[in-house]
């Protein structure tokens, strides 16, 4: 499903980039990125392919569609910290997928996913060299990311497996090689302009999760979760998450968008997350934001912020993803820096559109004050890239990162430059 309600990052939206090869498990919502990691995720997914309807069972498997995505992707990173080492990979893989036609209401679907290091292209992990963030540290990772039985009977639709699931607290993320998939069971409904989901997710994969660690426990026993979102002019969204024996978290976002002129419009949102901390867990956080955009024919500005407060002994938890927050970027987010101490970020940003170009650049300040111990933090991290749809099946992309300590006058190891190159074809 395309999203199609709340405003986020227009400014750096790629708003011709479609959605994932399956019906993604998701409240709708507008086709805009929240923040610069979703525009960096949602540049390379596939467009959505609803399945063929057919009249008996036979014709499930006769009718059946394969989709996918060939990537091949290298980055890199320059340490400048005393005595480090830069890393580097260059890896091939993506996702191949099989998915039934609906019968009766039923289908299932069925998708590997991989990646591998190049060894020629990729650093020597004995040497400490290997950036091991694209395919894990044995430069290998394979998986079958879903495998899920679907149920649809006019609005309503429930999915039972491994799935695709993007919601504020637990995403996708397709920032790097492999997406993050969740083992679990969703149900969602669309009530006008009202759309619900429910669930409750047992584990998951990816990126977020490790490409080491394959598939992991999501919490003690689970997450269980429920959300609802109004799309209009005016849009709102209300989830709430229990993160068993870590955090319940409640997440609210509300916006609106205004056309000032003809090819002129202003959007603004705010967004508010409380998660209160569940056995000694240490999870325990007050993190609000607002983000402004203007939008002026084929050129955007934009001005987002979060703030975090001080809760003695505890951190905040952005998502089992990417997360919601209007701040993060492609690698920090407000995260690294509240705990235990008052926080905020501030971002502004510039996007350009020229035909099947596009560019953006982004410049956040994360700014943590004085925790218990009198320690503080402060850094800074500037995106840029660069997006050319070849053809809507082929894209090739760029990212520049570099990320500053501005605590220290000695470089540590949040003083970096990453690199990411990509090449994206689905199918």
């Amino acid at each position: 499903m395309k999203k199609k309600s709340l405003i986020g990052l227009t400014f750096l939206t790629i708003s011709t980039i479609a959605q994932s090869n399956d019906v993604v498990q998701s409240v709708e919502k507008e086709d805009r990125a929240r923040s610069v990691r979703e525009v960096v995720s949602d540049i390379r997914k596939n467009e959505t392919k609803e399945p063929t309807v057919v009249d008996n069972f036979k014709h499930m498997f006769e009718a059946g569609k394969v989709s996918g995505t060939l990537r091949v992707m290298g980055a890199g990173y320059k340490n400048k910290a005393p005595s480090s080492v830069d890393t580097y990979a260059t890896a091939i893989g993506g996702l191949l997928k099989y998915e039934l036609a609906e019968y009766n209401g039923f289908n299932a679907g069925v998708a590997v996913s991989t990646s591998q290091d190049i060894p020629f292209a990729t650093g020597d992990k004995n040497i400490g060299e290997q950036n091991s963030e694209l395919s894990s540290v044995n430069g290998s990772y394979t998986t079958i990311s879903e495998a899920y039985l679907n149920y649809k009977y006019n609005d309503f639709n429930f999915r039972i497996g491994r799935q695709v699931i993007d919601t504020p607290l637990a995403d996708s993320d397709d920032i790097r090689m492999v997406h993050n998939t969740f083992e679990a069971y969703i149900a969602t409904y669309d009530f006008k302009e009202i759309a619900f989901m429910a669930g409750h997710l047992n584990s998951w994969q990816g990126t977020d999760a490790g490409v080491d660690d394959g598939w992991i426990e999501a919490g003690e026993n689970g997450v269980t979760f429920a959300g609802a979102s109004y799309s209009e002019d005016l849009t709102f969204e209300a989830w709430y998450y229990n993160f068993s024996e870590y955090t319940n978290a409640i997440y609210l976002e509300a916006g609106i968008e205004h056309d000032m002129a003809e090819n002129i419009q202003l959007h603004g949102v705010l967004q508010y997350l409380n998660e209160t901390q569940l056995q000694g867990s240490g999870i325990g956080a007050n993190v609000y934001g607002a983000l402004v955009e203007l939008i002026a024919y084929d050129i955007g500005f934009g001005i987002a912020y979060n703030g975090a407060d001080k809760q003695n002994g505890k951190s905040s938890f952005s998502a089992l993803g990417g997360g919601a927050l209007f701040t993060s970027m492609d690698t920090f987010i407000i995260d690294e820096i509240a705990q235990d101490r008052d926080a905020s970020a501030l971002l502004g940003g510039i996007r350009y559109e020229l035909d099947n170009f596009h560019f953006y650049y982004a410049y956040a300040l994360f700014d943590g004050k004085a925790d218990s111990s009198g320690a503080k933090a402060k850094l800074s991290e500037q995106n840029m890239g660069f997006e050319y749809n070849v053809n809507d099946e082929f894209l090739v992309s760029a990212l520049y990162a570099i990320s500053t300590d501005l605590n220290s006058d000695i470089k540590t190891d949040s003083d970096w430059d990453r690199v990411q190159l990509m090449v994206n074809y689905n199918f």
